[in-house]
C-alpha cells in the first residue's frame, strides 16, 4: 500500500503543522512515511503545501500521483490537478470555488459554514480538514485528540480543546456524508517505535552523538533548524550553540573553537559557505579540524532559498584558495545523514582538514521514518576517534607541522605548560614558525598532500551498489538526496522487468579512480541522475576516474524528482 496526501494553502494557515501532524498519526499508526514541504519565500500569501506519503513498507521518496488532495484554496486545485486521477479525492469547500474536473472524487466540506458554527478564524480550516482526511483512510480520532493535546500543550487546555473541536467537526463530516467513501487505509497495526526525521534532524542528532561541543551558525534556509535544534538541546547536551551575526563570524570562531581542542561545526547554505571559503583555506594551512554542514538550494546569488537543488559539490570541492585536502560527503538519507555525519567529526578530527557535508533542501526539510533501535544502536555503537590529538608530551621539543609518512602531524591542545608553537596563516616550518623558503614550502606542501593518499588507504569508501549489478541492463548513478528517488524507480523498473542497479555515491572527494573505474566501465547502459543543469557528478567523475558518463537526466527547475520521471525518461531511452 502507498497513499499520497496533500494540502495547499497560503503561508500562514497552519500547512506546515497539519501537515506534520498527519506524518506523525501515520507513524502512531504504525506506517512509514516520507513528506516534503515545498513554500515560497514569503511570511504570508504564496503557495504552500505539505505532501505526505504513507506505506506499510519502508518508503524513501514520493509519488507523482496524489490520492487525497486537500484544497484550502482555489490554487491548490489549479496548480495540482494535473496529478490527479480519476480515483483521486479532492476536499474542498464549494462555497469558495468550484472544480472544473468531473473526473475525480469530489469532497465538499463547508469549511466556512463550520468556521462560522464553531466561531473560528480562516486559520482553524487546516484542523478540519486534518480530521476530514483522517476519517476518509480510516484514522483513529483519538489518536488525533491525542496528538492535538501534545501539539498545542505549551499554549493551554483551551487552546487545545479548540483545535480538537475543529478537527473533531471535520472528522464527523466525512463519516455522516460520505460513509461510502471510507477506506481503511490507516487502521492501527503493531510496529516497532518508530522516528520521523528531517535530514536537519538527523544531523543534530549526529552532532551530539559525536560528542560536538560547539556549533555555530547564521540562519540560512534551508540549514536553519540544525541550529534552533541544537539551541533548544545545549541545556541538556552541554554543547555551545552560537548565533553569529555574519557567515565570515560563523567559520572565524568555530576554528577558534577547534583550534582549543573542541570538537566544533558549522551550518550554512551556499551563499553562506561563500563567504566561509577565505576561512577554510586558513583551516586547509593550519590543519584545523572543522565540520560544515551545507544545505544547497538554487542559486546563483538568493536564487531561490526555498527549494531544492544539487548544485554547490564542485564549488565545494574547490573551495579555499590554494592547494590543501579536504573531505566531502553526501549523505542520501536520514539514516545515511545520521551515520556518515557521526563519522565527519572523526575524519576532521583524524586528518586535521576541513569536512564538508551536502544535503539539500529536500533532504533536510523532508521526514522520513527511522526505527528508533537504529539511532539507540548507533548512538551505543559509535566510537569518538579524535587521531593525533595530544594533551601532554613526553619530548621536550614538539614540532605542531612535523613531518610524517601518513602526512597527519600530531596535534597538541594549546595550554599544556612548557609548550609553545606558532599557527597562522602563513606557511611554516615544523615548528610552526613563518617561511618562504622553497624548499620547506615543498616538505609541507607534500605532507598535507599525503593525507589524501591515506585517507583513500584507510577511510574512503566506494559508492554503495543496490541491486544486482552483474545482472543489471540498466546502471542509475546518483549522489546525495536523489538515493530515495532512484531506489523508488529501481523498484518500478524491476516490476517491468528491466534489470537495474544504483550506483549511490557518498563519499564524494578525494576519489579513487582505480577502485571506481571497473564499476563505471562495464558493458551496461549508465543513466547518471541529478539536481543541476550541468552534470557536476558526472564532472567530477571524468576529472577523477576518466570515464564519461553520457546520459544523464538533469533537473534543475528548484523541484525534486519523482520517481516515475525517472522511469519514463529510462524506458523512453532504453527502448528497443
Amino acid at each position: 500500500m502507498k497513499f499520497t496526501w496533500k494540502i495547499g494553502g497560503e503561508a500562514g494557515f497552519g500547512i506546515m503543522t497539519t501537515g506534520l501532524i498527519f506524518s506523525k498519526i501515520a507513524l502512531r499508526h504504525g506506517y512509514q512515511i516520507h513528506d516534503f514541504v515545498e513554500y515560497p519565500s514569503l511570511i504570508r500569501g504564496g503557495h504552500n503545501t505539505y505532501e505526505v506519503t504513507v506505506s506499510n513498507r519502508p518508503i524513501s521518496a514520493p509519488k507523482y500521483t496524489i490520492d487525497l488532495l486537500v484544497c484550502l484554496n482555489e490554487d491548490t486545485y489549479l496548480y495540482h490537478k494535473k496529478r490527479l486521477t480519476p480515483q483521486s479525492w479532492v476536499i474542498y469547500d464549494k462555497e469558495e470555488f468550484e472544480l472544473e474536473q468531473n473526473n475525480i472524487v469530489k469532497i465538499d466540506i463547508p469549511f466556512s459554514k463550520i468556521l462560522t458554527d464553531l466561531q473560528g478564524a480562516a486559520v482553524m480550516k487546516n484542523m478540519i480538514a486534518l480530521g476530514s482526511s483522517l476519517a476518509l483512510i480510516g484514522a483513529d480520532l483519538k489518536e488525533l485528540k491525542k496528538i492535538l493535546s501534545e501539539e498545542f500543550s505549551a499554549k493551554s487546555q483551551a487552546v487545545v480543546e479548540f483545535n480538537q473541536s475543529f478537527a473533531e467537526k471535520g472528522y464527523q463530516e466525512v463519516r455522516k456524508r460520505f460513509p461510502s467513501l471510507i477506506k481503511s487505509f490507516l487502521l492501527k497495526q503493531p510496529a516497532p517505535a518508530t522516528l520521523a526525521l528531517t535530514g536537519n534532524d538527523a544531523f543534530s542528532l549526529a552532532s551530539v552523538i559525536a560528542q560536538c561541543g560547539f556549533y555555530c551558525a547564521y540562519p540560512m534556509t534551508p540549514s536553519s533548524s540544525v541550529l534552533t535544534n541544537l539551541a533548544s538541546w545545549q541545556d541538556k547536551t552541554g554543547m555551545i550553540v552560537r548565533h553569529s551575526e555574519d557567515e565570515i563570524a560563523v567559520i572565524n570562531t568555530a576554528l577558534g573553537s577547534a583550534f582549543a581542542g573542541m570538537r566544533s561545526s558549522v551550518g550554512t547554505s551556499g551563499g553562506g559557505f561563500a563567504l566561509m571559503v577565505e576561512a577554510i583555506s586558513l583551516a586547509g594551512i593550519t590543519e584545523t579540524p572543522v565540520v560544515i554542514f551545507l544545505a544547497q538550494r538554487p542559486g546563483p546569488a538568493t536564487g531561490m532559498p526555498t527549494w531544492t537543488e544539487q548544485g554547490d559539490l564542485l564549488f565545494t570541492i574547490f573551495s579555499g584558495h590554494g592547494e590543501f585536502p579536504k573531505i566531502v560527503l553526501a549523505p542520501g538519507d536520514v539514516e545515511e545523514m545520521l551515520k556518515i555525519a557521526a563519522e565527519a567529526y572523526n575524519l576532521a578530527d583524524i586528518y586535521q582538514t576541513p569536512v564538508i557535508i551536502l544535503s539539500e533542501m529536500f533532504l533536510s526539510e523532508s521526514h522520513q521514518s527511522l526505527a528508533q533501535k537504529t539511532v539507540v544502536d548507533f548512538w551505543q555503537q559509535y566510537q569518538v576517534k579524535r587521531g593525533k590529538l595530544v594533551d601532554k608530551l613526553a619530548t621536550v621539543s614538539y614540532k605542531r607541522y612535523q613531518i610524517t609518512q601518513d602526512g597527519i602531524s600530531p596535534r597538541l591542545i594549546p595550554g599544556v605548560q612548557g609548550y609553545y608553537y606558532q599557527a597562522n596563516s602563513y606557511e611554516h616550518l615544523e615548528d610552526g614558525h613563518t617561511t618562504e623558503i622553497g624548499e620547506e614550502r615543498k616538505k609541507q606542501v607534500d605532507k598535507r598532500n599525503a593525507k589524501i593518499l591515506t585517507y583513500l588507504k584507510q577511510d574512503f569508501c566506494l559508492p554503495k551498489i543496490y541491486g544486482d549489478f552483474a545482472q543489471a541492463e540498466l546502471v542509475l548513478v546518483g549522489w546525495g538526496g536523489t538515493k530515495g528517488v532512484l531506489l523508488e524507480a529501481q523498484r518500478i523498473l524491476t516490476k517491468k522487468n528491466t534489470p537495474t542497479a544504483l550506483i549511490h555515491f557518498t563519499y564524494l572527494y578525494p576519489l579513487d579512480g582505480e577502485k571506481l573505474r571497473p564499476l563505471l566501465t562495464a558493458k551496461k547502459n549508465y543513466l547518471l541522475v541529478e539536481n543541476n543543469s550541468t552534470a557536476q557528478l558526472g564532472k567530477l567523475i571524468k576529472m577523477e576516474v576518466g570515464v564519461e558518463i553520457k546520459n544523464k537526466l538533469l533537473k534543475y527547475d528548484g523541484r525534486m524528482f519523482f520517481p516515475e520521471e525517472i522511469v519514463n525518461f529510462a524506458e523512453k531511452k532504453y527502448d528497443n
